[in-house]
């Protein structure tokens, strides 16, 4: 993608800021984000750049539409993601969730934008026994974070359908990468995990440690987010690895790499939480995608970057 005017919500988290990291390179960037999950030090580097812009207010309280004015396309990211903290709290989630990604939807329509690719969650399949998950099987949410996921893809759906606007959703499968949060309570686990074996202490695991997961490498996603953007694809895409690696592997891996072997704690599994995720990626091999698949070594890239932050 080159010379494009593009915006992107949630640009300063951490599946955000690597996305308007790459679209930086050959494209105007408008960053809108209000810094409720995510952090001006994931996009620090991006500051001076001359070609980002950068809007630090909700999505739920801004004219979008004037923002959105003369620009090409919209990576909708932002969100409150997380499960845990959904189920703790689930207003806040559905106001950043469903009537943020309203707003951003009926301001896209507006104002004229070409497409919307919205980042939508494995999380909406919910615990259903058939692997892997594809994209014409039921939805199934569990929590209130998945029924604001699903609720996002049906508005796509229906503004592609009522008003003509071009929509993508995205189906994100447990994505890892540099610039994840280790220490918020509703971290995702690989960050969490990576930190406490660094710091010699033990990870905790939810349940028997024997649920897996498809771990998605965010540059992976990245490439998702534009692939799917430049071609001509509309509907909902599952973006993963077609992997499934388990949580007791995972610290084994960590371990591994690290040199250690330090052993988990073991806890009551989570409200909320599904046991097995698998992806079916055909639909979104269409477009494109293709993503590399060594799990290692992906690790190895985060658990050095987490080293460097640590010293």
């Amino acid at each position: 993608m080159q010379n494009k005017k593009v915006i992107v919500t949630g640009g300063m988290g951490f599946i955000g800021s690597h996305l308007t990291e790459r679209l930086l390179e050959d494209n105007e960037v408008t960053v809108i984000d209000n810094e409720a999950t995510g952090k001006m030090e994931n996009i620090k580097h991006l500051l001076d750049h001359k070609n980002l812009t950068l809007i630090k207010d909700s999505i739920v309280d801004l004219n979008l539409t004037e923002i959105f004015q003369g620009k090409d396309y919209v990576f909708h990211l932002g969100a409150i993601p997380s499960v845990p903290r959904s189920v703790k709290d689930p207003y806040s989630s559905n106001e950043a969730n469903v009537t943020g990604t309203l707003n951003v939807l009926i301001a896209a329509k507006d104002a004229g934008i070409k497409k919307v690719i919205f980042s939508s969650s494995s999380s909406v399949y919910g615990d259903t026994p058939t692997l892997p998950k594809r994209e014409d099987m039921p939805v199934n949410p569990q929590s209130p974070y998945a029924i604001t996921k699903a609720t996002g893809e049906m508005y796509c759906r229906v503004f592609e359908e009522l008003y003509g606007l071009p929509t993508v959703c995205l189906r994100y499968f447990n994505v890892f990468g540099p610039r994840q949060d280790p220490t918020s309570q509703y971290s995702a686990v690989i960050p969490k995990f990576i930190t406490a074996i660094l710091n010699d202490e033990s990870p905790v695991i939810f349940g028997d440690g024997e649920q897996s997961r498809d771990f998605s490498f965010v540059k992976n996603v990245v490439d998702a987010n534009i692939l799917s953007c430049e071609s001509d694809s509309t509907g909902i895409f599952n973006i993963a690895c077609e992997r499934r690696i388990t949580i007791n592997q995972l610290v084994d891996y960590i371990n591994e790499i690290l040199g250690k072997n330090i052993k988990p704690i073991y806890g009551d599994p989570r409200s909320g939480d599904i046991k097995h995720s698998l992806a079916d990626i055909s639909r979104a091999k269409t477009f494109g995608y293709s993503p590399e698949n060594n799990f290692k070594e992906e690790l190895a890239e985060v658990i050095k970057w987490f080293e460097n932050e640590c010293a």
